[in-house]
């Protein structure tokens, strides 16, 4: 019960400055800064299918273990989302520390970022409302790729998308993560000042610049990427489930048969 109170009101049950709230917040940076770094390198990972489909086959077989195991490890793919899923929840836990817990406080918050016109107070506005939406669809989209990690691949991934009816849900959850890491980035570099120069101002309109840039190519990356895998989930609809073929060996693919069996 005390590091409730400490980590909410600040103080100690002695009435003393607690360190908790610094704490819970260093936590918080700490874990959104692996979560956006994360992202970044999951949508260069899913951004592959613009390259070939035998090139993000390839990526996904790596991800397996197949350059140190005669055959590729799924099992791997699962341990690895389970950690990132763990990751996600305790930083949306401690998120939802910073959130309106009433009505009445929302309102305030509200009137003061309309009377105020503080750009950064939007984005946070932002970034609350996209890391709200990300707990739900996030938890959707990792904990199929968690169960189902044989399930990743130039077809199998197109299949899920389309044949499945999973689109609508990445085009939100591409929408919300883009912005909510961009934006969770932006104000990490200003909160812990990482690139602070002689004129912290001149800085922040440079940093903010440098977001939208950001935003934007991710944003363009994906939509690319997902738009190439609904061409494939399309022209792939009749053959659904049928495990994807590499036509070339990369890097000493791994070739499956349909039952999983080393060809």
């Amino acid at each position: 019960m005390s590091g409730l109170i400490e980590g909410y009101l600040g103080v100690t049950e002695e009435g003393k400055k607690s360190k908790m709230p610094a704490k819970l917040d260093y936590y918080q940076s700490a874990t959104g800064l692996f979560l956006g770094l994360f992202m970044w390198g999951h949508m260069l990972f899913v951004s592959t299918i613009l390259i070939s489909k035998d090139f993000m086959y390839t990526v996904t077989k790596m991800f397996e273990g197949s350059f140190l195991f005669e055959q590729p490890k799924p099992i791997i793919v699962t341990i690895a989302v389970a950690f990132v899923f763990t990751i996600f929840i305790i930083h949306a836990m401690l998120a939802l520390r910073k959130f309106p817990t009433t009505y009445k406080q929302y309102k305030v918050l509200k009137v003061h970022t309309v009377a105020l016109n503080h750009d950064d107070t939007k984005l946070w506005f932002i970034q609350a409302f996209t890391g709200f939406a990300m707990f739900f669809l996030g938890s959707v989209h990792l904990y199929i790729l968690m169960t189902n990690p044989d399930k990743i691949g130039p077809y199998a991934s197109a299949d899920r998308i389309v044949s499945d009816w999973m689109w609508p849900l990445y085009i939100l959850l591409l929408l919300a993560v883009e912005l909510h890491g961009s934006i969770g980035l932006y104000r990490l570099s200003v909160k812990w000042g990482w690139f602070d120069g002689k004129d912290a101002k001149a800085t922040r309109v440079k940093l903010k610049k440098a977001k939208w840039v950001i935003t934007a190519f991710f944003l363009i990356l994906g939509f690319a990427s997902l738009a190439a895998y609904i061409k494939i989930g399309i022209e792939h609809k009749a053959n659904y489930g049928e495990k994807y073929q590499p036509t070339t060996s990369i890097s000493q693919t791994y070739v499956y048969d349909y039952k999983g069996v080393l060809s």
